[in-house]
This record gives structure tokens, C-alpha cells and sequence, in this order.
């Protein structure tokens, strides 16, 4: 069901050993090309027909009507309207934390430079469909950019012909609940196309985030520099690092909570002990076949992309562990705390055997938005930082500018751009050093 790949006596760099999905979003991105410039050349007609290619919907309209947004709320199940108004005051509570303060920095008297932090002025955020449906990735994108103070929210979600064409009416209510009532039927790369060159009724944003498939992922990697992107996000992963403290059951169960999204899904335990090993797979057979999604979590279990890594000791489990730099890291071992602060390489870190990752997910306040495919170890999750802007204000009047000229003439002539020091001496002359 899950394969096991042996490090034990083998110090050297393990990252091309361990298990990994295979994406090529590079070949990906040449595929979606002639979609995006469909796109970007004929608008919504192109969205239109792309969508009725793709998702098997004939729009007559890209926009979601706001009376839609309306119903959806209405006709919501009271508990999952009380967990997602719940999953937005926890994202709040630590989003609203992340908010920057302008600093000033006295250099010299006289002299002054200002780090201003502004939001981008437009974003689009994607919420993606298929297998599933992601209410609270709507709340993962909102939240952080009403909190960065972003003045203009757009999102897009893939219609379904279930219903009528629009998105999943849980999608729509989660919009209504967080006041966002531009949302738009389009899924794939069209929608990042969208985004980045404006059709009908969206104008064109600064910035795209949200996970998607493969083609959402080689859009945004084709379309970064027309449009901000947060990441290419990939299949999820996870990878729990335990020892014999660990419950087999709940890493079983965390495992295949992962590999529920889909069948590339990566689901990695790394453990010095072989008992925990043979445990964790005894859990893995009855409780496969008892999950909903049985047959996606046996062919993702089965996969490349995941599998049990046995290492020599804890050490040893943290090297590999910083050198996966997975999406979502589980430490499970005695001193977890202490542990989970050595993991250098996570886009998120879920502390002892209470914090599982589907805790994350929902209603941790933490978000959900990671980075994937080894990423983590350069990049960061979705943030209120993600919308922002740090933008340096320098002030200084003529004494300050005159203190320095000879530093700035000098440097300037070394490197042979003397017109750079012309530009302040024609000021203040050469100063009073120079």
C-alpha cells in the first residue's frame, strides 16, 4: 500500500531519495499558452467557449449575480455557516497580527528614510473546484488581503454544471460571508488569464493567488511579471515526523487525511523506528478501506510521491525532514515543542499529537495557502505580507545631501556613472570632503 525507502547508514544529502510528485508545470505552461493569449485577445467570448470546453458549462455570463451570493448564504447548513464564521474570526485573530507599521529611520539629522508598507490596489483570488469543495480556501485568500487592506477583491472558482453553471453554492456563501460580491464563474488557467489581462466586467488585477491544479499552477508561472503570483502551488503534501510516542493511528490517519485530495497527493512518514512503521501500515489497510475516498487514498498512498522514510535517529529525521521542506510538517515525538522548532523547512508546523493538519485547514487560524513541491525551504505561506508593498520614502534636506556628496561622487565615478554624481552635486557642489 505504501513503500518504504531506507536512509538508515546513508548520510549524504537525501533529497533526491525522497519520495516526491512528479510536475512538470514548465511543459504544463507551454500547453496553457495558447489560452492565455485566447484570453488576452478576445476576453469573454474566449472565457465562454473555453469554459464550455473545459468544464462542460455554457455560460451566458462570467459574472456570479449578486442575488446568487444571496441564496447561497440563505439556503447554507446552520453548522457549516457556524464553522465557517468561526474559521474567519481564528484567520482574522492571527491575520489582523501580521499587519505592518511604517518605521522611520533617522540616518543622519536631517536625513531620513521611510519603510511604508501598501497594499497592492487590486487582486484576483482563486478558489479551486473538482474532486472537492474548498469553502475555506475562500476564507485562506480573503481574509489575509482585507487585512493587508487590499481596496479591491475578485475571485474566481470553476462553474459546475450541478449547479446551474455558477460555482458550489458553499463557495458563493463563504464570498457573502466575507463581503466579497465580485465573483466570477471561471476556472483553470483562463481564470489567472483573467485576472491578469481583464475581460468584461473584471478588470485587470495586480496580483493572483490561490492553489489550483497543474494548468492553474503553468498559468501562473507563464503570467508572473504580467500579474504577482503568491506560489505554483502543487499537490499537497505532508510528512509527519514521529517516534515511538506517537499514536500509529493518528499518523494513519493523518496520512490518508492528505491523501484524500487527490491521487498525487504526497503522504510521508519519517520515523527512526521500524515498530512505528510496521504499526502505522497495520492502521493504514482497514482504515483505507473504511475512508469514503478509498480508492484516491490507496492509489495516492501507492504513489512515487509518498511512502515511509526510516532514518538512524531524530537527527537524522530532521535532515531529511528540513531537506523535503514539505507543505505541512507533523512532529509527533517526545518533546515535540522543542523539535518543531528545529524544522527550518515547512510551510507549516503542527505541534504533538493534537494539532493535526486538517486543524489547519479549517480552523487553526493559521492559513492553509503553503507553499509545495520543496519550496518551503525559499518560500513562505499566504500572509497579509503576500499583499504587500515595502516602499522606501528617503527625505533629506540640503545639509544631510551635502555631507555625504563626496561618498556618493566617489562611489559613483568607481563605477563609472559620473552623471550619478553630477545629479547631487549640481545640489550642493562637491562637499566640503570632497
Amino acid at each position: 500500500m505504501i513503500s518504504r525507502i531506507d536512509l538508515r547508514g546513508n548520510p549524504a544529502d537525501p533529497r533526491g531519495l525522497l519520495p516526491r510528485a512528479a510536475m512538470d508545470v514548465e511543459a504544463a505552461a507551454q500547453q496553457v499558452r495558447p489560452i492565455c493569449d485566447d484570453v488576452r485577445h478576445r476576453g469573454v467570448d474566449a472565457l465562454i467557449e473555453l469554459t464550455e470546453r473545459f468544464d462542460g458549462v455554457r455560460l451566458t455570463d462570467i459574472r456570479v449575480p449578486r442575488e446568487a451570493l444571496r441564496s447561497a448564504l440563505g439556503g447554507l447548513d446552520p453548522a457549516v455557516r457556524a464553522a465557517l464564521e468561526e474559521s474567519i474570526r481564528r484567520a482574522r485573530l492571527v491575520h489582523r497580527d501580521q499587519r505592518r507599521t511604517d518605521t522611520t529611520t533617522q540616518v543622519v539629522p536631517g536625513g531620513t528614510v521611510t519603510e511604508r508598507w501598501v497594499p497592492v490596489d487590486r487582486v484576483g483570488l482563486y478558489v479551486p473546484g473538482g474532486r472537492a469543495v474548498y469553502p475555506s480556501s475562500v476564507v485562506m485568500n480573503v481574509v489575509p488581503a482585507q487585512e493587508a487592506g487590499v481596496l479591491s477583491l475578485a475571485v474566481s472558482s470553476p462553474p459546475q454544471a450541478d449547479f446551474g453553471g455558477l460555482p458550489h453554492p458553499t463557495i458563493l456563501a463563504a464570498c457573502e460571508l466575507l463581503g466579497v460580491d465580485e465573483v466570477y464563474a471561471v476556472g483553470g488557467a483562463q481564470a489567472v488569464a483573467m485576472f491578469a489581462y481583464g475581460a468584461g466586467e473584471c478588470s485587470r488585477a495586480d496580483m493572483v493567488t490561490g492553489p489550483g491544479n497543474i494548468w492553474v499552477a503553468a498559468a501562473k508561472r507563464l503570467l508572473r511579471g504580467v500579474i504577482g503570483i503568491d506560489s505554483e502551488a502543487g499537490p499537497t503534501e505532508i510528512a509527519v515526523l514521529a517516534d515511538d510516542t506517537a499514536d500509529p493511528g493518528h499518523v494513519a490517519a493523518d496520512l490518508i487525511s492528505q491523501a484524500e485530495h487527490d491521487v498525487v497527493a504526497a503522504a510521508v512518514l519519517i520515523t527512526a523506528s521500524e515498530r512505528l512503521a510496521d504499526r502505522v501500515e497495520a492502521e493504514l489497510a482497514p482504515r483505507v478501506k473504511a475512508t469514503k475516498h478509498s480508492e484516491r487514498v490507496a492509489e495516492a498512498l501507492a504513489g512515487p510521491q509518498s511512502g515511509i522514510v526510516l532514518v538512524d535517529d531524530l537527527d537524522h529525521g530532521l535532515a531529511a525532514l528540513n531537506a523535503y521542506a514539505a507543505e505541512h510538517v507533523e512532529v509527533i515525538t517526545a518533546d515535540a515543542r522543542e523539535v518543531a522548532a528545529r524544522v527550518r523547512n515547512a510551510g507549516a508546523v503542527f505541534v504533538g499529537a493534537f494539532a493535526p493538519v486538517s486543524l489547519g485547514d479549517y480552523c487553526a487560524g493559521s492559513n492553509h495557502v503553503l507553499p509545495t513541491g520543496g519550496c518551503a525551504c525559499h518560500s513562505s505561506g499566504l500572509s497579509v505580507q503576500s499583499f504587500l508593498r515595502g516602499i522606501h520614502v528617503v527625505d533629506y534636506d540640503r545639509d544631510a545631501l551635502a555631507d555625504v556628496a563626496h561618498h556618493v561622487v566617489a562611489l559613483a565615478e568607481a563605477e563609472d556613472l559620473p552623471a550619478h554624481g553630477e545629479a547631487v552635486t549640481a545640489r550642493v557642489g562637491r562637499g566640503e570632503n570632497a
